[in-house]
């Protein structure tokens, strides 16, 4: 996997470096025995009552396990 540089169009992106993605196939699905289910709170604390206001909502999320 190479490393993409940026030009130095402002100060912060002197020095901005990146993974180039270009060889992983975005729409390939990872190998379902190494994934598993990212658990959501929405804020709530152990007695379940929000703490935390606007969060919740959004689509399912699965946590990948790398050797």
């Amino acid at each position: 996997m190479a490393i993409k540089t940026y030009k130095p169009t402002t100060p912060s992106r002197r020095h901005m470096t990146v993974s180039a993605f270009e060889g992983i196939d975005k729409k390939a699905k990872p190998e379902r025995s190494l994934t598993e289910v990212l658990k959501k709170n929405a804020g709530r604390n152990s007695y379940g009552r929000i703490t935390v206001r606007h969060r919740g909502g959004g689509n399912k999320k699965k946590y990948r396990i790398i050797d």
